[in-house]
């Protein structure tokens, strides 16, 4: 089943191992994507469908100190370049967009203050270019600023259309803005955004209505982690989250719910991806430690449409051919997740090279 086709809203995939969204680091100070990194997304243009890294929609929100972004021309323009590479070679690639909310901190943003649903801070620390400092107590938004960001993300899917990306992935996950107006532990706003699901929801669906407005819904998908404790984030409920909002997605015609069935750090438990796959009628992707053979049997047996791989992706450029291979797999370096340059980025050899 993983090399079967799919058709995912206007996406045509050609087969199910989908590339996971992950945050390399590469673009620099200027976060304009660069020709190292269409080296890198056109290796791996035999995936299904590439997602992105996290993708910024407007200045002055890093967390990341060297992520791209999509909010000016000179990003536009460089996202083209890698767009073409990777679809010379018959990839599908969208973009995640992306703001980090109360993950970003001033220190790496010309002093602008981190945004959030309330004024509550990340524990733990971030790190900036003089090392690494606490997470700052982020500034709660107003009703007004909060349409503002709404606007940004459709300005920011509108670029990346212009930029020639397949669509967009929206980032509804792992502590980030629109997951910290989902989780009861980072929102507790009194306003229309907070207290009870729908109303912690507005935001996201606000999102979604004015995204699908600017590009179409068939080019959108969402990445949701309802489990994920990542940058201190919880929610009384998450199960009870989840069918929430697998039932009410359904209201929106997206491409596919891209959904993290674990938390990193295994505070939370539950069983998120059955939850998912009886309210929500869309395609249904699943990612977190998935193995070629997991994701195999969980496609036959119906549990999900697709897999989306990580690592697996980032230290083997032809993931694909070395699952139909069977062949052993390179192991990726962490060392080297979150540092400038080719070493363990573009270098892992390829299946023939090995």
């Amino acid at each position: 089943m993983l090399f079967t086709s799919l058709k995912a809203g206007a996406l045509n995939l050609a087969n199910r191992m989908l590339m996971a969204p992950l945050t390399r680091a590469r673009a620099g100070l200027s976060h304009i994507p660069n020709d190292l990194m269409a080296e890198y997304y056109a290796q791996r243009a035999s995936a299904g469908l590439i997602i992105t890294e996290c993708t910024m929609i407007a200045p002055d929100t890093s967390a990341f100190i060297a992520e791209p972004g999509i909010y000016t021309p000179e990003q536009v323009a460089a996202w083209k370049k890698i767009t073409e590479a990777v679809h010379a070679k018959g990839g599908k690639i969208v973009m995640q967009i992306w703001h980090a909310g109360r993950a970003a901190h001033p220190a790496i943003n010309h002093g602008a203050a981190n945004l959030a649903p309330s004024a509550i801070a990340i524990e733990g620390e971030i790190q900036t270019l003089d090392g690494k400092v606490p997470h700052a107590v982020p500034r709660a938004l107003t009703t007004a600023e909060i349409a503002g960001v709404v606007h940004a993300f459709a300005n920011a899917a509108k670029s990346a259309i212009a930029a020639g990306f397949d669509g967009v992935e929206v980032h509804g996950a792992n502590g980030y803005l629109i997951d910290q107006f989902l989780r009861d532990s980072a929102n507790q706003r009194t306003d229309s955004y907070g207290g009870s699901m729908e109303n912690r929801a507005r935001f996201l669906f606000e999102v979604l209505t004015a995204v699908s407005a600017a590009i179409g819904s068939e080019r959108i998908g969402l990445r949701l982690s309802p489990l994920n404790s990542f940058n201190s984030m919880k929610d009384s409920d998450p199960i009870a989250l989840t069918e929430f909002l697998a039932t009410r997605l359904n209201d929106f015609n997206l491409a596919y719910l891209h959904l993290m069935r674990a938390d990193f750090f295994q505070i939370q438990t539950g069983d998120v991806m059955s939850v998912a796959r009886a309210h929500y009628k869309g395609v249904l992707i699943g990612n977190m430690g998935y193995s070629s053979d997991e994701a195999e049997a969980a496609i036959r047996a119906n549990k999900l449409d697709a897999v989306a791989f990580g690592t697996g992706f980032l230290a083997n450029p032809d993931f694909p051919a070395r699952v139909k291979a069977g062949v052993a797999m390179n192991v990726p370096d962490q060392a080297t997740f979150y540092t400038s340059g080719a070493k363990g980025y573009t270098d892992y050899p390829s299946m023939l090279a090995a």
